[in-house]
């Protein structure tokens, strides 16, 4: 299905306020690179979180859930729904440390933490291997995933689109700062909700459908519909659920959702006005992306089933698509087909601002480790503002050409889910631990990335290799966190802490929790804030949301006794965590 006059005037009107919020904040963005990055850290909490939501809300993730779905059913999705606990964690303990740290990014955390040659070697590494290697490989998933959207829906093919798409964004990031980046966010994020739903609703109303009714009786839907695995095929419940619940959440790096926070959500806490409203903007973030946006997309991938059984169907009614990226991801877009005329081209122009939203959020958060953690910290340390924003500028159209390079050799956004969860398994616990125990030095850090990436080379490229049978994805991450949590603790203990200098210093400025500092520092009394309210925040906040996704999903299913059930959970959580809150404290 081509768009026709109507649908590109709705995008052409898309772009437009987009180019005009970019040009608008040019000259602001220019001053220097605090406004560059950091929006001279005058950020409020419901801006700050949208576009963390808006961040999240890309094109790969719809597609990412639509291969998960068609592929054993919605309870898969525990496979990021577990990534909520870490990220309430993040919320009441850690996002307050954040903005009180007051470094630019968060590897410049690393040089006020730990002390020495490895602190630095640390700094320098991390910035290119996450603002570089790491963020191209994020934002090569997220372009795959237009090329499959525009192949379906445009009939264009991959060259042009990474061409146009890269070019558009990295012009935008480029020009607009993190001010830019936040505000048309904002927009995005309600043109995309709506997008998401009116695709919904279409994909429900598909004759081989027949709406919600017909959904959830269909029989080759129906098998699909549980929000819990089958726990008598005790390998699948384990892979799915278990490991997610129990490990994966503290032990696995991933965007968005680090173990005590990192990456562009870091970025966004540094960036607001205060410690509360640091704390405001994720948790936002956390009732907004795991209780408000599942669903629309999980119908469509439902619905799916219904309509494009196979691969082979999904083949045969797109016979000029190109063979390499055909995949169960592919469903989601070919759902879109259904819409009319001027909704098709909202739908588009929400894809093209996830799109956005996503890749100029990583262009800007890539670019400032690799201005201010790399190119100043070590290359040319005493230039003036301007220079720095035009190497920004410079490496952000670096960093759109190496992703658009990897993109065109990806087949689907699972194969980088995985590898990604894989690379940073077992490293998870450090960024817990740092905080709170004074042993955790650089080489922790240093030894842990190392184990974990050769875990990572090993088990897809080497293990089957040398004759050992083949693992599971949630075996191989087991024994991954497993190997690298033992190398890191040992080496921590058989290396010398950070000096004494810098831990009082780490201290006095963070002011944690004082227990695990008795031994290494002169303790003072805690900062605002009890450890009892901090955990029953967190645990709170956890059940809230998941009662509201839970609580959806039985309505939608038509079981309103249980919906109800899950509201007033919802509802009782929801007040214990208000009466919380206070007490979580801040400066």
């Amino acid at each position: 299905m081509q768009l026709n006059g109507l649908d590109w005037i709705v995008l052409a009107a898309y772009g437009t306020v987009a180019l005009g919020v970019g040009l608008w904040f040019a000259r602001r963005a220019g001053s220097g690179t605090n406004e560059f990055f950091l929006a001279g850290r005058k950020l409020p909490w419901w801006l700050l979180g949208t576009s963390m939501v808006a961040t999240t809300f890309s094109t790969d993730t719809p597609n990412l859930v639509t291969d998960l779905v068609r592929n054993g059913g919605v309870s898969r999705n525990w496979g990021w729904w577990a990534f909520l606990i870490t990220a309430m964690c993040t919320t009441f303990f850690y996002a307050k440390l954040w903005r009180r740290s007051g470094v630019f990014t968060d590897i410049g955390f690393y040089e006020l933490r730990y002390s020495g040659r490895a602190a630095t070697f640390l700094r320098g590494f991390r910035a290119l291997y996450l603002g570089v290697f790491f963020n191209v490989v994020i934002m090569a998933t997220v372009t795959l995933a237009a090329i499959k959207i525009s192949g379906v829906l445009l009939g264009a093919d991959k060259y042009t689109t990474v061409l146009v798409a890269g070019t558009v964004a990295a012009l935008y990031s480029a020009t607009s700062g993190l001010w830019g980046v936040v505000v048309t966010d904002l927009l995005l994020f309600a043109i995309a909700m709506i997008g998401a739903v009116a695709a919904a609703s279409y994909a429900l109303a598909q004759p081989e459908v027949g709406g919600l009714a017909g959904l959830v009786t269909h029989p080759e839907i129906s098998q699909n519909l549980s929000l819990l695995p089958d726990f008598s095929d005790w390998r699948t419940a384990a892979m799915v659920f278990v490991i997610p619940i129990a490990v994966q959440w503290w032990a696995s790096w991933y965007p968005g959702a680090e173990p005590g926070g990192g990456g562009y959500a870091a970025q966004r806490m540094l960036a607001a006005r205060n410690e509360r409203d640091s704390m405001r903007a994720t948790l936002w973030f956390n009732i907004a992306h795991y209780s408000l946006r599942p669903w629309p997309w999980i119908l469509v991938a439902l619905a799916s089933i219904a309509v494009y059984p196979t691969l082979d169907s999904i083949g045969a009614a797109f016979p000029d698509l190109d063979p390499s990226i055909l995949g169960h991801d592919l469903a989601y877009p070919a759902m879109l087909v259904f819409l009319p005329h001027g909704l098709l081209g909202l739908v588009v122009a929400s894809l093209a601002a996830a799109y956005m939203s996503t890749i100029s959020t990583h262009l800007n958060w890539g670019s400032s480790y690799v201005v201010d953690d790399f190119y100043r910290r070590f290359v040319a340390p005493d230039r003036d503002e301007a220079h720095y924003v035009r190497v920004a500028r410079m490496s952000t159209g670096l960093l759109i050409v190496l992703s658009a390079a990897l993109a065109l050799f990806l087949d689907s956004a699972k194969q980088a889910f995985e590898l990604i969860l894989l690379l940073h398994a077992g490293s998870g616990l450090i960024f817990l631990l740092r905080w709170f125990w004074w042993r955790v030095n650089a080489w922790s850090e240093i030894s842990g990335m190392a184990a974990s990436a050769t875990v990572a080379l090993w088990f897809p490229l080497l293990h089957e290799r040398v004759g050992l049978p083949a693992l599971d994805p949630a075996v191989s991450l087991l024994l991954g966190v497993g190997l690298t949590t033992a190398v890191w603790l040992l080496v921590t203990f058989l290396t010398r802490p950070t000096d004494t200098a810098t831990l009082q210093g780490f201290y006095d400025r963070i002011r944690p929790f004082a227990p695990g500092w008795r031994r290494a520092v002169n303790t003072q009394p805690d900062a605002p804030g009890s450890l009892a309210a901090g955990l029953a925040a967190w645990g709170l906040g956890c059940v809230t949301v998941y009662a509201v996704l839970f609580g959806t999903g039985m309505g939608l299913y038509g079981k309103p006794a249980a919906a109800v059930g899950f509201g007033l959970v919802a509802v009782a959580a929801a007040v214990g965590l208000f009466r919380a809150l206070p007490r979580v404290g801040f400066d």
